[in-house]
């Protein structure tokens, strides 16, 4: 009897020590991966678009901030971003990027939309990446309060009467959907989202899938529990935005291979006032570069039907 309790003993210790290395390969980001920050992908649906994305981000990173940004997240985590101050009275947007991502990187194509319009913009690293404190990444289930924490600090710096836009890519893109759900400032009045997950469970299930150990989804979710202390299915994007009346913006590449378009397709049908835009043969976060006349007029021709792109073409006109 005693050698079996000392069997599952070890058993149990080494399941535990197996769940911690399953944490530390999908949600924690260490401070070597922060400072080295991401680099440009490959593969087939981004080799033929390296210079242009190199490019784009050589152009991000000639435009100086106005000013760098420090606030604290609900559960003391230090949140860094860059400002760079568009004109008077403009809208802000604030831009959330990807997992394992980079704010210079993953939002260039939409930062130069907005400073081409005059748009202000709050760059932000995410909890776990660039400057920002931390080394575990949710998926979106603390990243959602951040989202919180930004427009809450956009609005008292800014003014309750300056329109603000919540914008993200994939991680970042589901996480301001999640966000939609929650009691965010009044002058938010739109969000875009580009190639988001329609929940954590939902991406990390596709991924595992095309992997081939989709068995191990207990085991992922049970070590986000012990080691994280979050669950992956306490909120999702789905549920942002059922729960919201703001207009949102969808953007997919339908050759995305990593969060599927039809993610987006669920998303649209479940919200109340979506727009989607779909972009063929585009990859993962690189619709931008594939149509990009389409992809600003996505953004701002008034067809779409956002009250943000009407505050911003009234206050264009304005001017």
């Amino acid at each position: 009897m005693t050698w079996i309790l000392v069997l599952l003993l070890l058993l149990c210790a080494l399941y535990l020590l197996f769940l911690y290395g399953i944490f530390r390969f999908v949600f924690w980001n260490s401070d070597d991966r922060k400072k080295k920050g991401p680099s440009l992908p490959k593969g087939p649906g981004y080799d033929s678009w390296r210079e242009d994305m190199a490019a784009l981000v050589g152009l991000m990173e000639e435009q100086v901030p106005t000013e760098q940004i420090r606030i604290m997240a609900e559960d003391g985590t230090i949140l860094c971003g860059r400002y760079y101050a568009g004109e008077e009275d403009a809208p802000v947007e604030i831009l959330f990027h990807g997992y394992r991502g980079g704010a210079v990187r993953d939002m260039c194509g939409a930062h130069k939309i907005a400073r081409e319009h005059g748009i202000g913009t709050i760059l932000v690293d995410e909890r776990a990446h660039g400057e920002s404190g931390g080394n575990v990444t949710t998926f979106g289930i603390r990243e959602r309060r951040d989202v919180l924490s930004w427009a809450r600090y956009a609005e008292e710096r800014f003014g309750k009467e300056r329109p603000l836009i919540l914008s993200g890519v994939s991680m970042g893109a589901a996480a301001v959907l999640m966000a939609a759900g929650e009691p965010l400032p009044e002058n938010v009045c739109g969000i875009v989202a580009d190639c988001p997950f329609s929940s954590p469970e939902a991406i990390i299930r596709n991924v595992m899938k095309g992997m081939h150990v989709s068995f191990l989804w207990p085991s992922v979710a049970l070590s986000a529990l012990l080691f994280g202390h979050f669950s992956l299915t306490q909120s999702s994007a789905l549920s942002g935005v059922q729960n919201t009346d703001l207009p949102i913006l969808l953007i997919h590449g339908e050759a995305d291979d990593f969060v599927p378009a039809q993610m987006s397709r669920d998303l649209a049908r479940a919200g109340k006032r979506v727009s989607l835009f779909l972009f063929p043969g585009a990859a993962h976060g690189v619709s931008y570069l594939t149509d990009t006349e389409r992809y600003t007029q996505a953004e701002l021709d008034t067809q779409a039907e956002l009250d943000w792109i009407a505050a911003v073409t009234g206050w264009k006109t304005a001017e």
